[in-house]
């Protein structure tokens, strides 16, 4: 911890030299967040955050500090936009080439993902725009950084802002399918 609080007040230096004016961490570690959060400059907090797993307590800790949530994997690099199934084959030379989608810890992500399906699509969005919904909805700090791989891709994510956050009604029924504490 001692490391954190060092590089923020480095940071903090190169602020009053007018180097830079703002700055931001990447961390799902909600100890080392709050030691940046701490720090007047700091601005953004970057983590994991989508709709079936990241850090909600950093989320929290952005809410209470006043800082930006910027969201790493809102879409769970593509499980979230419906093309992978218990029988999908992911090629080698592919970053995802040791998911288990039969019986392991995505085939789970997938589960849940067909439990809270038609609710995420009952707007007419897709399962990606969907996704990134859910992560405006849960805070208006988030910024969500979506992957692509296809102009297709972006054009999708780009449409989501015509849909802009899930209802709160939405919101209810995935934490209830989910069995979570209401969303908020």
């Amino acid at each position: 911890m001692d490391k954190a609080v060092q590089v923020r007040e480095t940071l903090e230096e190169l602020v009053a030299e007018g180097k830079i004016r703002w700055y931001g961490w990447s961390t799902n570690n909600l100890a080392r967040a709050r030691v940046f959060a701490q720090g007047p400059h700091c601005t953004a907090i970057q983590h994991h955050l989508n709709i079936l797993e990241g850090n909600v307590a950093i989320l929290s800790l952005c809410e209470e500090y006043d800082l930006a949530s910027i969201c790493r994997g809102p879409l769970s690099m593509g499980l979230l936009t419906g093309k992978f199934n218990a029988e999908s084959k992911i090629p080698p030379d592919d970053v995802r080439s040791d998911w288990n989608l039969c019986d392991g810890e995505e085939a789970r992500l997938l589960e849940q993902l067909d439990k809270i399906r038609p609710v995420l699509i009952s707007d007419g969005r897709t399962l990606a725009q969907a996704a990134l919904g859910w992560v405006w909805a849960r805070s208006e700090r988030t910024i969500p950084i979506p992957g692509f791989k296809t102009v297709s891709q972006v054009e999708e994510n780009t449409r989501a802002l015509e849909f802009g956050p899930l209802a709160k009604e939405q919101m209810e029924q995935i934490g209830q399918l989910l069995r979570r504490a209401p969303e908020s």
